[in-house]
């Protein structure tokens, strides 16, 4: 596991796996930094492991969080993202009818249903962001990368239910209407009766 912290910067940590043959190479591809060197980390001393203080919370917290997840199911987890991540696209579909807002990927097959990208045509998405955050306390994804200045992010993943994800809907949709952008109507309504059919009593 590698983490990182600072006074700059958040706790993180991820997973690194290599094979014997990755380890063959790392003795001698020469692109060896003191952060990322592999034979540095796994020597003696412990606290070279974790570049620092080790990194009890994260590892407590992941611990929590592999826990929720044997509790929930894996195959129920799977489910609960992809049910998520369509109530959001029925809302997205629908406020697309107002030509200003589009799906970023095109083809429904290719969507994820960890987060969904949303265009924003001929629009800055930075006041209905900022709309979000100061007046109703949601914090969208901004875009990124070469999009980045005409779109933004809803996520519908990790320990996320259907009341978080319809509040941030509501909250967008509020912004739309607020802010004068054009968009078709009943975004939110469109995805309470998607999850209202998928989701029996």
């Amino acid at each position: 596991m590698r983490v990182a912290e600072g006074p700059n910067a958040p706790a993180w940590a991820a997973f690194v796996a290599a094979n014997d043959r990755a380890r063959e190479i790392h003795r001698s591809a020469n692109l060896r930094t003191l952060y990322w060197d592999w034979t540095f980390r796994e020597g003696e001393i412990h606290y070279q492991k974790y570049c620092g203080t080790p990194p009890e919370h994260l590892l407590f917290g992941l611990r929590k969080a592999i826990d929720m997840l044997k509790e929930e199911g894996l195959e129920a987890a799977i489910r609960r993202h992809a049910l998520l991540a369509e109530a959001t696209r029925s809302a997205i579909a629908k406020w697309a009818e107002g030509q200003v807002l589009s799906f970023n990927i095109a083809n429904p097959a290719e969507r994820a249903n960890s987060i969904t990208c949303i265009l924003m045509q001929g629009r800055d998405p930075k006041p209905l962001l900022d709309y979000c955050r100061d007046k109703c306390g949601v914090v969208l994804g901004v875009g990124l990368g070469e999009i980045g200045d005409r779109s933004f992010r809803i996520a519908h993943m990790g320990h996320t239910n259907a009341p978080m994800v319809l509040g941030t809907l509501g909250a967008v949709e509020m912004g739309l209407k607020a802010l004068a952008i054009p968009h078709g109507s009943g975004g939110v309504q469109a995805a309470v009766e998607y999850l209202g059919r998928e989701v029996g009593a």
